[in-house]
């Protein structure tokens, strides 16, 4: 078993056993690694898988909590999303995060913009797919966040809660070929620029572009096997 699959092995049972609650702070990294037997690095490992797949937060100075910062998409919203397609999935991509990028470039915080390039950070860090799909969909969903809009956020929630669905899965992941994960970090590069440079024009046309390449690779793998 690698490190990393040890760790995060280690950490889902702390979180089941019920004395770690919702919102509340983890043990120092230290105390951790004492208590599950980890090394420092493989500890850090698994947190950054648990925090990718939203499990926990990280707040600078604090320390780290159980649980996803964001509030949760509305449960009438997440029964729609199950019923639809990959294909309308996309098709509201590209109504929306368009839009968002631009609210973001217009309204995020210096906070946001810091969390954006943490988020941009460990994505192009990852070692394998899954593991930058993760740090991928937190970083869109962070510039949903960004565009302080709770509507958007939670229209943006119910569709990117397809990302979890196997079929859609296994779909993205013979579309992530490593030239097309390339582009795509030069895109996250670039729409992150743009929202930090306050240029929302640009933060909207990178951000269709972008989602018009995740359609046009998903496409082309769904009508290759279909």
């Amino acid at each position: 078993m690698r490190r990393q699959d040890r760790a995060i092995e280690k950490l889902d049972a702390l979180l089941a056993d019920g004395r770690f609650p919702i919102n509340s702070r983890l043990p120092p990294e230290r105390k951790l690694t004492l208590d599950l037997g980890l090394s420092r690095s493989a500890l850090r490992e698994g947190l950054e898988v648990l925090e990718a797949q939203g499990r926990i937060w990280r707040h600078v100075g604090r320390g780290t909590y159980v649980g996803n910062r964001p509030m949760e998409a509305p449960a009438s919203l997440s029964i729609i999303s199950s019923q639809s397609s990959p294909t309308e999935m996309l098709e509201v991509r590209l109504l929306i995060e368009p839009l968002l990028a631009r609210l973001a470039a217009l309204r995020a915080t210096d906070a946001d913009i810091r969390h954006m390039q943490h988020l941009l950070e460990r994505s192009e860090a990852a070692r394998d797919p899954k593991t930058w799909e993760l740090w991928d969909g937190r970083l869109h969903r962070m510039v949903a966040e960004a565009a302080h809009n709770r509507l958007l956020l939670s229209l943006f929630d119910a569709f990117n809660a397809m990302r979890s669905h196997q079929t859609w899965g296994q779909l993205r992941q013979e579309a992530l070929t490593p030239e097309r994960r390339e582009a795509y970090c030069r895109h996250h590069r670039a729409y992150v620029a743009a929202i930090a440079k306050r240029d929302p024009p640009k933060a909207e046309e990178v951000m269709r572009r972008h989602i018009e390449a995740v359609r046009d690779g998903l496409l082309e793998v769904a009508n290759r096997t279909g």
